[in-house]
């Protein structure tokens, strides 16, 4: 059974730190990569990070160095920190599972399509 469920969205000034998480089930936990994205109004959805089950990352240009993915495979969890947030950082943050294309993490961040299953989204907002 498929579930994705995002949770530690907020509010925060620049410069502030959050950390999201999503709890996923044992059968989406168990895919090939899990990531995080996001889609601020107006804009296309884009990848920030992914992780694949050999722990290897791949990470968005515009977080690198602010943004850390991880897992917890004894919770299912998936865990996004974030520091240093911005302004531009502003969006809804969503987390997706790729059960089926075996894609790198690099390659899933930059195209979000290939991921399979998607959680309902956490918004996360940034005020300068």
């Amino acid at each position: 059974q498929v579930h994705l469920v995002e949770s530690g969205g907020g509010s925060v000034q620049a410069g502030g730190s959050l950390r999201l998480s999503c709890v996923a089930s044992e059968y989406t936990y168990s895919g090939y990569c899990m990531g995080w994205f996001r889609q601020a109004p107006g804009k296309e959805r884009e990848g920030v990070a992914a992780i694949a089950n050999d722990g290897s990352t791949g990470y968005a240009d515009s977080v690198k160095g602010r943004f850390t993915i991880s897992k917890d495979n004894a919770k299912n969890t998936l865990y996004l920190q974030m520091n240093s947030l911005k302004p531009e950082d502003t969006a809804m943050y969503y987390c997706a599972a790729d059960l089926t294309t075996g894609y790198r993490p690099r390659t899933l961040v930059a195209v979000p399509e290939m991921m399979d299953y998607w959680g309902q989204g956490t918004q996360v907002t940034v005020s300068s």
